[in-house]
Parts: structure tokens; sequence; C-alpha cells
């Protein structure tokens, strides 16, 4: 068993984690304040290959596997947790794509996406279907020889800032099987957006997409009729152990100061990491971390292999978030009241890596998951 990257993905994390530093680190609390990212962000990001990594080299693309692309996702959430997220869309948004569409409609679609030209968003939980995303209600009504969308998606990551979004509508009976894709553009004439005030991740734009009648024909459905639920699961597998990874990156990255603060930080005339109720739990919590971070590898490497990887990535999706966020909390206590100021990335860390907890499936949709391969579906929940 390896247990090392090889020598090409160590520099590509060097190379990464010295870009994020410098050009993304300093804007993470700013545009939390502000409320949104800056403009020249996902140009940056672009411009460094991270919206097209999943993406094959004849659309622009870096044709990276999914390790790569995890790593990518870990470097650049230590750094600023919600400029993963531009990452993280645009790789499961593309391998969707890559997976479901048409010669066409990949040359068509996903350069704008490795450009950074277009932002993507997807569109699956409603107001009353979150977690039972097969039984959804947005309706894709026939309208000549196409369609129009109609309903509300909410929850939706960038909702207010994407320019398009993959969007799952009902075309047939009910179920999962009357589910199909289609690949939009977010005409403001057809799609009203309402913005969310989060605990965090503000910088993201999460909102609701209200579809009044947006037409959309043959040419924007992604694979089959009826094929839509399918392939977004599929995808899920491979995004919930890249979500994984964001947290870890942004834990890591909160327990490293901490752990720099406890060699420095002085009381009763010594370091405070000379205390065993400050060292301990860095300790803990680096142990938790490594651990998750080891099966979040393992996931994606067995997806580059096309092994099954469903047990290993949501058992990645439930724990990593949790202990993540275990983390970034312990942080916060050891800093004490620099911790609790808002002019440390501290609360903002916590408040950020909360939302992934929820975001993505929960730890019991996640758990579910998992139980039904454990046991078989006839035997668990």
């Amino acid at each position: 068993m390896e247990f090392g990257l090889d020598e090409e993905r160590e520099s590509f994390r060097r190379e990464l984690r010295r870009f994020a530093t410098q050009r993304l680190a300093p804007h993470y609390q700013e545009d939390d304040r502000l409320g949104t990212a800056r403009p020249e962000l996902r140009r940056e990001l672009a411009a460094m290959g991270l919206t097209g990594l999943r993406a094959p080299h004849e659309h622009g693309g870096q044709g990276a596997d999914c390790l790569t692309t995890g790593i990518a996702c870990e470097e650049v959430a230590r750094a600023d947790f919600n400029a993963a997220y531009y990452v993280l869309n645009a790789a499961l948004v593309t391998d969707i794509l890559i997976a479901n569409a048409g010669d066409e409609q990949r040359r068509r679609f996903i350069p704008p996406i490795v450009a950074a030209e277009h932002v993507p968003a997807l569109c699956l939980t409603e107001p009353d279907h979150g977690s039972d995303a097969a039984h959804l209600t947005l309706r894709a009504e026939r309208h000549g020889s196409g369609w129009r969308l109609v309903g509300e998606k909410t929850s939706v990551s960038f909702g207010v800032l994407a320019h398009t979004a993959l969007v799952f509508a009902r075309t047939g009976g009910g179920g999962a099987g009357g589910v199909s894709a289609f690949y939009v553009e977010l005409d403001p004439a057809h799609v009203a957006r309402g913005a969310f005030d989060d605990l965090g991740s503000h910088a993201v734009g999460r909102g609701s997409l209200h579809f009044d009648g947006l037409p959309v024909d043959e040419s924007q459905m992604v694979g089959g009729e009826g094929e839509g639920f399918i392939s977004v699961m599929r995808g899920f597998d491979y995004s919930r152990a890249l979500i994984a990874l964001m947290c870890i990156g942004c834990a890591q990255a909160a327990v490293d100061e901490a752990v720099e603060y406890a060699r420095t930080r002085e009381a009763f005339g010594q370091p405070i990491g000379r205390f065993q109720g400050v060292a301990f739990p860095l300790v803990e919590h680096t142990t938790y971390l490594h651990a998750a971070r080891l099966l979040s590898y393992e996931a994606l490497w067995r997806k580059d292999r096309g092994l099954p990887h469903t047990e290993e990535a949501n058992m990645a999706k439930w724990w990593a978030p949790k202990v993540s966020v275990e983390a970034a909390h312990q942080v916060l206590l050891t800093f004490g009241h620099l911790g609790y100021s808002a002019e440390t990335p501290h609360g903002q860390r916590l408040r950020d890596l909360i939302g992934l907890e929820i975001g993505d499936g929960t730890a019991n949709i996640a758990k579910l998951v998992v139980a039904r391969s454990l046991l078989g579906r006839g035997h668990a929940p």
C-alpha cells in the first residue's frame, strides 16, 4: 500500500499552496464581510487551471484525475474555504456533463466553465424536497418541440452569482425515473433569484431560484429523458470526497495556527503547549483530520481506478465535516478571547464548516447509503 503522493502531485500541492497563501488567504475574511467574492477570484482560479481540472484537454481543461482534484480542493480551502466552491462546482458539473452529455453539448458547455466565463450551479434541492430529491416537483412542461421550466430550487450554492445551471426537473411520472437534467443559462427574464442570509459562507451567494417558464430545447437536455436523477447521484459519490477534503483543508489550517500559538503564547511563565489541556486536544484533532484525509484519498483513488467507492466517499462525507467542525471549535477555544474576535478567522471557519455538515447530504443520509451497502437494502433503514 502506498500512503505518500508521487513527486508530480507533491509539486502540484506545493505550487498550489504558494498560490493560495499569496492570492486567496488575504481575501478570505474581507469577502465574507462584503458578502460576495471579489470579481477577479474566478479568473485567478481559471488561470491556475482550477476550474478546468476535470475537463479533457480538447475542451481546454487539465484532464486531472480525481485524487489531484481532491488535493486542489483541500489546498484552496486551506486558504479560502469559499473559493474552493468554485473548484468543487466546476468539477462536479463537468463530470456530469462528460458522463452524460453528447459531443456537441460538451464542446458548447464545458469550455466556458473551464475559462470561468460561466460559473455553474447545481439545482437539485427544493423547498419540500432536500434529502428526498427523487421526488422533486419542479416541472419541465412540454412547449412545442421543447419545454418550459416551472418551479423553485433552493439552497443553491452560487444561486445569486451563477451564470448557468444544471437543473433537474420532472418530465415524467413520479419517482427518480421521471427526472431529467437540463443545462441552462439563467435568463433573468424567466429566473428570479433570492439571496439567503446564512450563518456562514457569505461569499458563495447561496439562494433560491424561481423558474417562471424558462424555455429549454432538446439541445439542452443532458442524457436521456428520465435519466437526470441517476446521473447526479453517480456524481455525488465523487463530490462527497471532495467536500470532505475541503473541510479537512480548512480545519487543518486552523489547527496548524493553534499549534504555532501554543508554542509562542505564554501563561504562568511557560508556553501554553506545555499544558496537557492545550496540547492533547490538538493531538486528538490532528489525528482525526489525518485519518479523515486518508479515507477521502482512498475514495478518490478507488474512483480513479474504476473500483467501488460509494462506502468510502459517504463515510468521508459524514465524518470529515464533523471532525473539522470540532477541530475548528477547539482551535477557537485554544486562542481564547482572540479566537472569539472577528479580527481573526477562527469564528468564520467554524461558521463556514458547519454548512457542509448539511450541504450535499446530511450525515444521516451518508450513513444511510453506507448502511445499505453494508447490510443490503432489505436489512437496512
